[in-house]
């Protein structure tokens, strides 16, 4: 009797465990479902570049050395993809995003993106060139020669900047495991250029700096995997103007350009 009495006491114990958890966890869930914090994303990858012509201005200013401006430049970009395969990942054209989609408006949200793309300008082209250089005026066809100047962002261009999100649902699988969305992402922010810039024969390699500013828009694919594992690509316009970037000794140049980015990148991505 008095067993049977301990049994029915254990039963009753663990049907009220059992039921407790499960509210418990129901409760949690309902909280989760209308308490959701978004999600938080990371994405990196490469870009291959196509720049404008660009009117390059050269300045010498703490003298009356030179004030000339080349019109019409070329320049191009060097993606170095091939050192992905040394494992040399941050060698090529790189980009990364972090993002954040919000938790009320899940096809919306923020991004925080760097593009590290190399400019280069094409060496002994002919563009005109006008201004002062020394004791001479200059105004006529000139070859973009090696002894007279060399024009290049080569550790990178760099285009950072904070980038609005709105994406579309495109395609989704019954089960939700793979979802393709389109995304727009408009935003602006600064240029931190690693100039490398030689005049008359004198070479400077340039520290980082901030330069000036970048505006542009991403129109992008994005296909997610089982809603954690990303991979977007798509194309980039750019309007990056650099105000101030440093040159030879105390000289500085100005330039803005147009550009196309295609990009391509993979990622992760986790719910807060």
């Amino acid at each position: 009797m008095q067993e049977n009495k301990n049994m029915r006491n254990n039963f009753l114990f663990l049907l009220f465990f059992i039921l407790s958890n499960s509210t418990s966890v129901a409760y949690g869930q309902d909280v989760e479902k209308k308490n959701p914090k978004g999600q938080l994303y990371f994405l990196w990858g490469y870009n291959k570049d196509w720049f404008s012509l660009s009117d390059l201005h050269f300045e010498s200013t703490n003298s009356n050395d030179f004030d000339f401006t080349i019109y019409g430049a070329k320049a191009h970009d060097k993606p170095r993809f091939e050192s992905v395969l040394n494992r040399n990942i941050s060698i090529p054209q790189f980009i990364y995003r972090i993002g954040y989609m919000f938790s009320k408006h899940p096809n919306m949200g923020i991004e925080i993106g760097f593009d590290h793309a190399k400019y280069i300008m094409n060496q002994n082209q002919v563009a005109r060139v006008k201004g002062k250089i020394f004791e001479n005026y200059i105004d006529k066809d000139t070859v973009l020669a090696n002894n007279f100047v060399r024009f290049e962002h080569t550790n990178g261009a760099n285009f950072l900047m904070a980038s609005f999100i709105y994406r579309k649902n495109i395609y989704a699988s019954p089960s939700g495991s793979n979802c393709f969305y389109a995304a727009l992402k408009p935003g602006a922010g600064i240029v931190i250029p690693q100039s490398e810039v030689a005049l008359f024969g004198k070479n400077q390699n340039n520290n980082y700096h901030i330069a000036g500013y970048v505006t542009g828009m991403d129109i992008s694919g994005r296909y997610e995997f089982r809603k954690h594992f990303i991979a977007e690509t798509g194309f980039k316009g750019v309007f990056a103007n650099y105000l101030d970037v440093l040159s030879v000794g105390e000289s500085k140049a100005n330039h803005h350009f147009f550009c196309v980015e295609w990009l391509f990148s993979i990622g992760y991505q986790i719910a807060l």
